[in-house]
């Protein structure tokens, strides 16, 4: 490893790596963020995809050593990928520790000041099936990838979510005000993000052209079979969408 550990972010609570469908695996970890005057804690999700050996994470988050080796057991750790811009703390130390390439949507920064080494588009993605949509309307870089497997699984990061619960990554003060303020809910659209990026209806009436049966976020539990479905209610409710 060239950097140091104190480089890195700190290694926080997370679960077990769990595989959602053949060659795609996640995880639940914790974040403890600064913002608006106060500490937070909630979980956050990596996604792991699969393809031969080489394996893409998505929405990064540190594993333990135990985390490490189950990792290390399914491939071998090629590419990272930055799909939202409030997320990517993590993106450094897998850099790091394995050499990946570090890809990320045009325009998006890194905290750690790496370069992008692959930007995400049409004709450029980290493994073969998977597709880039991009959030047009919103006023920060933000992606979903779809992936062409299994009916279509959409991999998001802070726009869509699927919290049904505060899990046991919250802390019992961010669970209460969370909770209150409209992010604890399921096939949801995540409120902070929509506050600071203001995203359009017609942006998701794009999201629901996409051909997808599942979701798996960065922030809430698997959405498994009916997750376009779920979202259409919640497009309509909040933006009028109509689908």
């Amino acid at each position: 490893m060239s950097a140091g550990m104190a480089d890195f972010t700190p290694q926080m609570p997370h679960g077990e790596l769990l595989e959602i469908f053949s060659g795609i695996h996640f995880v639940t970890g914790t974040t403890r963020p600064f913002f608006e005057g106060r500490n937070w804690q909630f979980s956050r999700n990596m996604t792991v995809v699969r393809e031969g050996d080489a394996l893409t994470l998505i929405n990064t988050v540190r594993l333990d050593d135990a985390g490490l080796a189950a990792l290390d057991r399914l491939g071998e750790v090629k590419n990272v990928v930055k799909i939202g811009s409030f997320h990517g703390y993590d993106d450094a130390f897998y850099v790091d520790r394995y050499g990946a390439k570090l890809w990320a949507l045009a325009g998006m920064e890194h905290e750690s000041g790496l370069p992008t080494k692959g930007e995400l588009g049409a004709e450029s993605m980290p493994f073969t099936g998977a597709k880039l949509f991009v959030f047009e309307t919103a006023k920060m870089p933000e992606g979903l990838l779809l992936i062409e497997r299994e009916g279509g699984i959409v991999v998001s990061c802070d726009s869509l979510q699927n919290w049904a619960e505060a899990d046991r990554f919250f802390d019992g003060e961010t669970a209460k005000i969370m909770t209150e303020i409209g992010f604890i809910k399921a096939a949801n659209v995540g409120p902070g993000w929509a506050r600071f990026a203001e995203p359009k209806a017609s942006d998701f009436e794009r999201v629901l052209a996409l051909p997808f049966k599942h979701l798996l976020s960065a922030h809430g539990s698997p959405l498994v079979g009916d997750a376009k479905e779920r979202f259409a209610a919640t497009f309509r409710e909040l933006y009028g969408v109509n689908s």
